[in-house]
């Protein structure tokens, strides 16, 4: 098992996923990139990931669904939500189900640093993601 945690990054901007990869590669993080939930979702080791950051807004599987669907397949993966278009009543009921974060674009580096922080101190290696 790697010691670097795996942060996953879903956004269809290819230039949000990017940028927030870059950051997290700079801070010495392993970096998975996806264009989709279905393109995660199709990964074998999407399991591995310590922390998931997805866009809310996305075709297909919105990153919301995407959130829901793994809970409900027994995942347990740390989840920071961004979007460029914030509803407070999807805050609310997001942040009740167990998202960590739920942060609105452009969102300041060190919020998302500390979402980072606050996901993976909940990540618990005993227990596993499944």
């Amino acid at each position: 098992m790697s010691t670097k945690s795996l942060i996953s990054i879903i956004d269809d901007d290819e230039g949000m996923r990017e940028a927030i990869g870059g950051l997290m590669r700079s801070l010495g993080f392993a970096v998975a990139t996806f264009p989709s939930a279905a393109d995660f979702l199709a990964c074998s080791n999407f399991p591995e990931t310590s922390c998931l950051i997805a866009d809310v807004q996305m075709s297909g599987m919105t990153g919301i669904e995407l959130y829901r669907q793994l809970r409900g397949s027994g995942f347990s993966i740390p989840t920071i939500l961004i979007t460029a278009y914030p509803n407070d009543s999807d805050r609310a009921r997001i942040l009740a189900d167990g998202v960590i974060c739920y942060l609105s674009k452009p969102f300041d580096e060190g919020a998302l640093l500390r979402c980072i922080s606050a996901a993976l101190k909940r990540v618990d290696p005993a227990e596993g993601h499944a």
